[in-house]
């Protein structure tokens, strides 16, 4: 279903004061941000143009893929579903709720959560290489970041990744075959480097499914190609904290059991 832009009502500035270090549970105040946010890129909220809930709507019943039924906090027929966390919560766990409630919700492009604080959003189209993306309260003061945000109304299909799926595995495989092969020159012992690989490759799995906070590795290996001489530093640190759990930074690992990172050699 196509809206049709308004004129906005409230300022980004007017915004960000409004939200910035609320303290309002997710109840209270997930349908104020909604319809706030709406105010400020310019679109319609829910109650404005369907009255019927029937393609754009808060409080979307929903049957989950576990067989409970739940709600998704707004859904837009065709684009998005919507699920607000509490201030500083876990966002993984609200994105978790909404992949339960896809079928439900018609299979949205677009999962979007929220904190008040952060907007994430994740697209979901099939056979592509699907990165998340995150916008902050300073975001909404940028012009060009609204109009990116404005996207989820007016083109999910702009944040569909142009590489599939099957492009980066096959750029990721060329990588770590050209990697064996610079281990193997340097006589470094099979068993400990095929270890390595694949906590390497696990790193990569975790971090497209959010076991891994987003775009934290990905980060990393830019880092450590511009510092090769600190890479082994940043991935023990990485390897300790998720052999434990931790923080790696500013940002909190879990514990990832099973073995794979027993230590943090690297």
């Amino acid at each position: 279903m196509k809206l049709d832009r308004v004129t906005p009502t409230l300022t980004p500035q007017e915004f960000v004061n409004r939200w910035r270090g609320t303290q309002l549970k997710e109840r209270s105040a997930s349908q104020s941000h909604f319809n706030d946010l709406c105010r400020v890129l310019g679109w319609p909220s829910p109650t404005d143009v369907d009255q019927a809930g029937d393609w754009y709507t808060f409080e979307r019943g929903v049957g989950k893929t576990l067989g409970t039924s739940g709600w998704a906090d707004v859904w837009l027929k065709g684009h998005f579903g919507w699920e607000y966390k509490g201030p500083k919560k876990n966002l993984d766990e609200a994105l978790s709720q909404l992949l339960n409630y896809k079928s439900s919700l018609e299979h949205p492009p677009l999962l979007i959560v929220s904190d008040m604080d952060v907007i994430e959003v994740h697209p979901q189209f099939l056979n592509r290489a699907n990165k998340p993306e995150r916008f902050t309260l300073d975001d909404l003061l940028n012009a060009e970041r609204r109009d990116r945000l404005s996207e989820i109304f007016s083109n999910p299909d702009g944040f569909k990744s142009e590489r599939t799926t099957e492009e980066v595995t096959r750029a990721a495989a060329t990588e770590f075959a050209k990697l064996a092969e610079r281990l193997r020159e340097r006589g470094a012992d099979p068993a400990d480097a095929a270890h390595f690989l694949i906590r390497l490759l696990f790193c990569l799995f975790a971090e497209d499914v959010q076991l891994l906070p987003d775009g934290l590795f990905t980060r990393l290996v830019g880092q450590a190609k511009r510092q090769p001489t600190h890479s082994e530093r940043m991935l023990s640190t990485l390897f300790g904290a998720m052999s434990k759990g931790g923080f790696f930074g500013s940002e909190l690992i879990r514990h990832f059991n099973g073995g794979l990172f027993n230590d943090d050699t690297a």
